[in-house]
Order: C-alpha cells, then sequence, then structure tokens
C-alpha cells in the first residue's frame, strides 16, 4: 500500500494547475504539460484534457466562444489528505529532524492540525543498528539556528563566515562557499561541503560537521562560483574504487545492497557460487566510515582491493582480536 495516492502525481498536479487559470488555450495546456509532465506526456494528458468528438476526454473542460477553454467545475482543485497519510504525517513529527526545517509556528501549526491522529509509527518502534550514539542535538535552538543560516546560503549561493570547534577543541573561523549538505545515518549528523575562499578567490574544499560549528553568518559579496554540485564530488572522489565479495549465507547480499543502496557501485553475480563481487565508489573523506560499515558483515563479506584498504581492515580485526584475546596470538590463516 502507498502512503500517498496516484492521484496526486504529475497529471493530478498539471491538470489543477490548469483548472486554477480559469481561461487557457491548447498553447498552455501544451506548455504545462511539457514543463511539469513525461517525456511521452504530450501523447496522452493534452487528448483527455480537450473536449474530444467521441467523449473520450475527462469532461473537465468546454470550448469558449473564442477557441479557449474553460474549466465546468465550480471549485478550485483540492488536495485533502487520507487518513492514511495524515497519519504519517503525524507520526513524522516525532522526527526530530522535521524541526530544522520548520519554523516553531509551522511546527505548532502542523501538530495542532493532527492533534487527534494516532501517528502510523513510533520511534522507538525502530533500531538502527552500528549507529554512533553521539549524534547530533536536532532540537537544540542553536543548532537549528545554525541548520537554517547554512541551508539558506546553500539555497542562495551566498558565502558565509563561521567559527567552528576543531577536534583538538580549538576554535577557529573560516570564510567559505557552502556547496551541499548531507546527512550521514551512521553518524546521526549533518555535514556542511564547502569550498574555502581566500583573498576572494574559491581554493580547496572541506567539510563540516553541523554540530561543531558555533557561529554562522552570511557574507554579502561570494566569487563567482562555476562548479556543479557533481564537479564538486568528483574532485572528492577515490581514485579506486573498493572492490568486496559477498556470499548470500545469511541473507548477506540483500542486506548488503540494502545498507550500500547510497553508493555508487558496479555489481557482477556468479551464477555457480551466488556470491557477488562489487566495485564501490566513496568519497576520500568517507573512508573511515565506509571501511567500519563493510567490516560490520563479517564473514560474509571479503574485502579484495585495493592492498592499502585491505591492509587497514586486516589491521582493524587484528586490534579487536587482541583486545577480545590478549592472551592469545592471531592465528596464522587470518594474517
Amino acid at each position: 500500500m502507498t502512503i500517498f495516492h496516484e492521484i496526486y502525481g504529475a497529471y493530478y498536479r498539471i491538470t489543477a494547475r490548469l483548472l486554477r487559470r480559469g481561461r487557457i488555450t491548447r498553447q498552455d495546456i501544451a506548455d504545462v504539460t511539457a514543463q511539469e509532465g513525461f517525456r511521452d506526456s504530450m501523447l496522452f494528458l493534452p487528448q483527455k484534457l480537450i473536449p474530444q468528438a467521441d467523449g473520450s476526454d475527462w469532461g473537465l473542460l468546454r470550448e469558449t466562444a473564442d477557441g479557449a477553454f474553460a474549466p465546468v467545475t465550480k471549485h478550485l482543485p483540492e488536495r485533502p489528505l487520507t487518513l492514511l497519510q495524515r497519519r504519517w504525517l503525524r507520526a513524522k513529527l516525532a522526527d526530530p529532524k522535521i524541526r530544522l526545517f520548520l519554523t516553531d509556528a509551522e511546527y505548532d501549526a502542523i501538530e495542532a492540525a493532527l492533534a487527534e491522529t494516532p501517528p502510523l509509527f513510533r520511534p522507538e518502534q525502530f533500531r538502527y543498528p552500528d549507529q554512533f550514539s553521539d549524534g547530533d542535538c536536532m532540537t537544540d535552538p542553536k543548532y537549528r539556528a545554525v541548520f537554517r543560516i547554512a541551508l539558506h546560503a546553500l539555497r542562495k549561493g551566498t558565502a558565509v563566515l563561521l567559527e567552528y570547534r576543531t577536534q583538538r577543541g580549538e576554535t577557529q573561523r573560516q570564510c567559505c562557499l557552502p556547496v551541499a549538505m548531507e546527512y550521514s545515518q551512521k553518524n546521526d549528523k549533518f555535514r556542511l561541503y564547502c569550498r574555502r575562499i581566500r583573498r576572494g578567490r574559491l581554493t580547496g574544499s572541506t567539510v563540516f560537521n553541523l554540530g561543531r560549528i558555533r557561529s554562522i553568518r552570511m557574507l554579502r559579496d561570494a566569487p563567482e562560483n562555476s562548479q556543479t554540485r557533481e564537479r564538486f564530488f568528483a574532485g572528492l572522489r577515490c581514485a579506486e574504487p573498493v572492490t568486496v565479495r559477498v556470499t548470500d549465507e545469511r541473507s548477506g547480499l540483500a542486506r548488503f545492497l540494502m545498507e550500500f543502496a547510497a553508493y555508487e557501485k558496479h555489481t557482477e553475480r556468479d551464477t555457480e557460487t551466488g556470491s557477488c563481487t562489487v566495485q564501490i565508489w566513496y568519497d576520500r573523506s568517507d573512508e573511515t566510515e565506509l571501511l567500519i560499515q563493510l567490516l560490520s558483515f563479517g564473514p560474509v563479506l571479503e574485502i579484495l582491493s585495493p592492498p592499502d584498504f585491505r591492509q587497514k581492515a586486516a589491521e582493524r580485526v587484528a586490534a579487536q582480536y587482541a583486545l577480545l584475546f590478549p592472551e592469545q596470538p592471531l592465528p596464522p590463516d587470518a594474517e
């Protein structure tokens, strides 16, 4: 069962937009359909909106004396929510991340409108394996203020001056241009990807954890940025993908594909053994996080290459073995 009904899809939005205009022409129908529809929408939708002699249209428009069209409906199109949709929205209000995108007044208004609606699910019904417990405090008013300014600067393409706390506890200031924002479910943190600005020019790239930013303000002037988001992340991309072999033992393959759904990858399946060889491309700044994710699969996954990445995995396994069995040497076949 889908949460949002198909009547609220692209064709509904196109039709509702046209009906709200009142008087429309054939060109209006063609333009709106081309802008908001799919590639083949022009082959179907205009014929359903424009009155047809055989009555095969939807009966929403009538032709006027001047050759244009007018809606036969008396009221503007509305989009009432079903009970399932209301319950889903009520459940989403319990997610602290939603407060980052809503003002207090907006949040209170939505909560009041859904006060008598039971949530579809509750946060305590979910468990997130391998998620760190020191995530960002997204309900903190200071954090929300930083998030809003960073998001606004990102959307407007405006430079910012921020003050942040380093891992050593030092406070530094940086002038930069936000390029992208990302949420890490494993860390439960938001990251801000930026280009550094020095002497009015864009230099290298950097990543900030929003929880470490103490203050941020937008600047009036920003250097011209011709670099797209795709080109920015291409510069952070690893030089060589990580290649792994995954077996289907204990549903390992299904779990792996779900865990790494957000990564760019190439998969080849061995029909004889049922295992898969997967190449994973990643951002260099995410290497440690990727390594931890791969090791969490245990014996159902083997890291094949590159050699230095495989060596780092072996060192982590050896260190963990030493903690668990301090008096026992590592087995020879595990080295």
